[in-house]
């Protein structure tokens, strides 16, 4: 997905920590975009599930950003949440857990740059501890408190692992998970059903909305559209 592609921006001079490091002003693109910034308005959690491309992180990452950076908001952090899937215990990678946890935060850098139009937007965040990055294999005994929870990849996560994420929600806080269960890396049969039964459950929560991104809300690129509209038609025939 590209700077000009995901989302219309322009610099938001009211939601920002400092007068050079201001929030950009994002605005949906697709008819489930616009679901999702209305169903966070009103404060919901939120399930949303579909398509690669869609830009379900980047808006979701935007909205709770811009929460966080909203003064009396009450919410102190952005906590971003994600499984380190074929090595859970990260122990195939070299270093501490810190340099562990570092290749699978390159999306929210990208993400958190292009937010801020500056290279170096997401070290700044997490600096003064307004985002913090953490994967399934640290969460035990963990309560997250006046915090806004993004649960990426969940196509990657066990239901035990979606389970111990959605028990360690405290006081004063909320959640949004995004997936896609087609592009899973799960293998185990009994792993593939984490997110459908999750999604099973937060439709029979009423804090909860689940919002399905379609073929139609694809905006990284015009190919990438393509590609999945021909690979999802081969599989279906």
């Amino acid at each position: 997905m590209t700077k000009r592609s995901r989302a219309r921006a322009v610099n938001d001079p009211s939601v920002q920590p400092s007068n050079h490091f201001a929030l950009r002003k994002i605005s949906p693109l697709t008819t489930n975009q616009s679901k999702f910034f209305e169903a966070y308005d009103n404060d919901m959690n939120i399930m949303a599930e579909g398509y690669a491309g869609t830009g379900k992180t980047y808006i979701a990452l935007y909205k709770a950003l811009k929460q966080v950076l909203t003064n009396g908001s009450g919410y102190d952090r952005v906590v971003i949440i994600r499984s380190v899937v074929q090595g859970r215990d990260m122990g195939f990678l070299p270093g501490g857990t810190k340099d562990k946890s570092k290749p699978f935060e390159s999306p929210y850098k990208e993400i958190c740059d292009d937010l801020f139009g500056r290279g170096d937007g997401y070290d700044i965040l997490k600096l003064k501890k307004i985002i913090d990055f953490s994967t399934t294999s640290f969460l035990r005994g963990i309560t997250f408190n006046n915090a806004i929870v993004i649960v990426d990849e969940t196509q990657n996560m066990t239901f035990q692992e979606l389970d111990t994420v959605m028990t360690r929600i405290g006081n004063h806080s909320r959640i949004v998970f995004c997936g896609d269960y087609r592009q899973t890396d799960l293998t185990k049969h009994g792993d593939l059903s984490g997110i459908k039964h999750l999604m099973a459950i937060t439709k029979r929560i009423k804090s909860f909305m689940n919002i399905e991104f379609g073929k139609d809300d694809i905006v990284r690129s015009g190919l990438v559209k393509e590609y999945i509209i021909q690979k999802t038609e081969l599989a279906d025939a």
